[in-house]
Order: structure tokens, then C-alpha cells, then sequence
């Protein structure tokens, strides 16, 4: 029979190997999500990722990954820069930014999507309460018929209920029409 000790020993040592295996810090996963991009600035909240925003408008990541073209590109950057060609340089702009200020301005169909979606939604509501309206509620009681309603409306006026305010007011008894 082996000790308690023995056993207990064991038991932390597995749990610690475990947890030493199993430990990624912050650096190690925003290094696994951003790749080889290299990384310029502070960042939108501190956090090094790539958005394109109009009030923010330097990432804190370059927008594509290094490659040998564009190492030869930023080697000649460091030079004169009267000797790169426009070309050069637009190529080295997208390398660092995915859109200008221009197609970041620039109106998107966004809104057909979002239009649609609200017309569709009127469109279930409306079938919803119709069908609600025609299959779940009851009919109207048979005290809303117009016959009833008018019966009604004369025997409030014969007992001349409420002649203040109500309908009585606004009866004239003595040529038995409306005010």
C-alpha cells in the first residue's frame, strides 16, 4: 500500500505539469492573431489589430504581411524619396493601409440590407397580428352589431342618463333631435 504522501505528491505534479503545459500569456496570443505583421503604434484601446476607422486613422499594425518585394520596397523607402515611382509608392501605402480616407468616405449599399431587413420584419408583424386578429381572438359580441348599438343609444336617451355631461346634453327632447 503506497503512503498518502506518496500519492499526494503525485497528484500536484501532474496538476502543475498540466497547467505549465497549457499556459499561453497575452503576447504569445496576439502575436498567433496578427501573424508577422509588424506592429507601429500603441493601438484603438491598446489592442494591435487592424481597423480601418476615420477617427482613428493610424492602426497600430501594418495591413499586410512582409514579403520580398516589399522588403526591397521599404529598403529603397529609406532613401531618396524622389526616386521611387508612383506605382512604388501606392504599393507601399496598401502595404500599410487597406482604403484611403476617399473608399473609407465612400457610400456602401449597406442600407438596402438594413431597409429590407426592417420592411421584412414589418411584414411578419403585420401577417402575425392579422392572423391573430382573424384565427385566435373571438368575434366581436353580438352588443356590437350596429341594430343593437342604436337600440342602445335610444334607451340612453329615454332614460335621459346622464343629462349633464353625457349623451342627454347634448339631446334635444323637445324636437327630438341632436343639439
Amino acid at each position: 500500500m503506497q503512503s498518502s504522501k506518496y500519492l499526494f505528491t503525485r497528484l500536484i505534479g501532474r496538476l502543475s505539469a498540466r497547467l505549465t503545459v497549457n499556459r499561453q500569456t497575452h503576447r504569445d496570443q496576439v502575436l498567433e492573431r496578427i501573424g508577422k505583421r509588424e506592429i507601429v503604434g500603441f493601438g484603438w484601446n491598446g489592442s494591435p489589430g487592424y481597423h480601418d476607422r476615420l477617427d482613428y486613422p493610424m492602426p497600430p499594425i501594418r495591413f499586410r504581411e512582409p514579403d520580398p518585394e516589399i522588403c526591397a520596397l521599404r529598403e529603397k523607402e529609406t532613401g531618396d524619396w524622389r526616386k521611387l515611382s508612383i506605382d512604388e509608392k501606392k504599393q507601399l501605402y496598401r502595404y500599410s493601409f487597406r482604403k484611403t480616407f476617399a473608399e473609407m468616405k465612400a457610400p456602401t449599399s449597406d442600407w438596402k440590407f438594413s431597409v429590407g431587413a426592417c420592411l421584412i420584419a414589418c411584414a411578419i408583424a403585420i401577417w402575425i397580428s392579422q392572423s391573430y386578429a382573424h384565427g385566435v381572438y373571438p368575434d366581436y359580441p353580438e352588443t356590437f352589431e350596429e341594430k343593437r348599438r342604436s337600440a342602445q343609444l335610444k334607451r340612453f336617451i329615454a332614460l335621459e342618463a346622464n343629462p349633464i355631461t353625457g349623451l342627454a346634453s347634448k339631446w334635444d327632447y323637445e324636437r327630438d333631435r341632436w343639439k
